[in-house]
């Protein structure tokens, strides 16, 4: 919820004479005062208000969105343990924000940079053909194409093009974060623009599973199943959230059967290839590989500056070249990580109105680089953790014995290698001494099975993916 400030100065005036920790806040702020330092006091707490206290919880009203959420993630659980040591109580702490309140006191000196990204997280959804619900922003004018994903992209394009013909299913694939969401909601906008009458859905596999459960308990499961079978595109999102589901799987093979026998489109995205999707049914592996796979691999360098030159502009947001370029190769594994970093740095930008630096943008960005730094493990360094885990030799793990001791190891080893790293199978079944990729596959699909079934298993898969972050 965002107030105006007339809401907010009306909320604080009732609470003045209602002997509530609202009544006593300047006297925290005076604390606040004390313990931070000046320009941190400045920055975050001067104008942070009480607006509202209902038992043991209290909402605070920040001047805008980025102060709330910056707060909340940095300063929440100190407010709660000063208001603690002075109350004697256990309040619970929530953020507010005025919304656009500095826009409409003078318009002409608000910064531009906030404004964009509140306009570019307002837009919801866009319906297509009253079905699809896809985000605005997701088309094709505005991916970034580099070395990782040009295939893939130029496959959606002509799917867009020419839905049910070449490419059918499409199976996009890469792990979390690079950009599969976006091409297959491309698609979507492409095709329905080109032709307005397709009746396209897109939807995830989670909401596929909740629609057909809640279908059968309301006794509706033929219209369910005409919702899905009588499209012109179907465009699944997380196929791999099928695994282990049974019933579910049987439901989507003959959906998929329809669809492709009256050669309507199916686009299907994945963290990873059908044929690794653990506890996955083999008709739907087969059916899955039928027609056009392609892989997305992290973005190089020169593309992930394009990407923050492209989103900035985007924002109207004006960054230094150094700032960019700290971004770009501190941020390599996640486009999404990297976004998220450039709109923190555009709400501070907005908030300061100025231009950062890149001391301030790495002080700033942190707790993503250090995100970013975990997700950045290498194979030998797996090894290595898992070798000294189960107390054996480096050695042992990468050659040929196959006792018990040694195999399953050298299965979480490359599981794990999977797991943490955005290594292909070929590279990984080399990394373990020349192995192929479906003995890696086959080791994958193996610790999955034992985490499953095996607590121990879980708590050692666990403990050395915990001491490699």
């Amino acid at each position: 919820m965002q107030m105006s400030g007339n809401i907010v100065d009306n909320l604080v005036d009732t609470a003045e004479n209602s002997g509530s920790i609202m009544a006593i806040w300047d006297s925290f702020q005076e604390d606040f005062r004390q313990l931070f330092p000046e320009d941190i006091y400045h920055t975050w707490f001067e104008n942070l208000k009480p607006i509202r206290e209902l038992g043991d919880s209290l909402t605070l009203m920040a001047p805008n969105e980025f102060a709330a959420i910056w707060i909340r993630d940095n300063y929440k659980s100190t407010i709660e343990r000063r208001i603690a040591s002075r109350t004697g109580r256990i309040i619970s702490i929530a953020f507010d924000f005025i919304c656009e309140a500095k826009e409409r006191e003078n318009p002409s000196s608000a910064p531009t940079a906030m404004p964009a990204l509140r306009k570019q997280r307002a837009k919801a959804v866009q319906k297509c053909d009253g079905n699809a619900l896809i985000n605005p922003a997701y088309t094709f004018d505005n991916f970034v194409i580099g070395s990782g994903n040009q295939l893939a992209q130029a496959t959606c394009v002509a799917v867009a093009n020419n839905p049910g013909q070449s490419y059918n299913p499409l199976f996009l694939y890469g792990a979390t974060g690079l950009g599969k969401t976006h091409l297959l909601q491309a698609v979507a906008h492409e095709a329905w623009k080109k032709r307005s009458r397709l009746k396209i859905v897109y939807t995830s596999t989670e909401k596929f599973t909740n629609e057909f459960i809640k279908s059968v308990q309301e006794n509706r499961v033929a219209k369910f199943r005409e919702s899905y079978r009588k499209v012109d595109m179907l465009l699944i999102d997380d196929v791999h959230f099928l695994t282990g589901k049974e019933r579910i799987q049987e439901e989507f093979f003959y959906t998929f059967n329809e669809l492709f026998e009256s050669q309507r489109q199916i686009c299907l995205c994945s963290d990873r290839p059908a044929s690794e999707i653990a506890r996955l049914e083999s008709r739907l592996v087969s059916r899955f590989q039928w027609g056009f796979i392609a892989d997305i691999q992290a973005p190089d360098l020169e593309t992930r500056i394009a990407i923050l030159q492209q989103k900035a502009s985007a924002m109207h947001l004006e960054l230094p070249e150094e700032v960019i370029h700290l971004l770009a190769k501190s941020v390599s594994t996640n486009i999404r990580r990297l976004e998220g970093a450039l709109n923190r740095i555009a709400g501070y930008t907005a908030l300061k109105n100025r231009p950062i630096g890149s001391g301030e943008a790495r002080e700033l960005l942190q707790d993503i680089f250090m995100d970013e730094t975990r997700c950045t493990i290498r194979i030998d360094q797996i090894q290595r953790h898992v070798a000294e885990y189960y107390h054996i030799t480096l050695a042992d793990l990468l050659g040929k014995k196959r006792p018990a001791n040694i195999v399953f190891p050298r299965q979480v080893a490359m599981y794990l290698s999977r797991l943490l790293t955005a290594h292909s199978l070929q590279r990984i079944g080399s990394e373990f001494g020349g192995r192929d990729h479906a003995t890696v596959i086959h080791a994958c699909k193996s610790v999955e099975c034992a985490i499953e079934q095996d607590p121990e298993a879980k708590r050692a898969v666990e403990a050395i993916q915990e001491s490699l972050k």
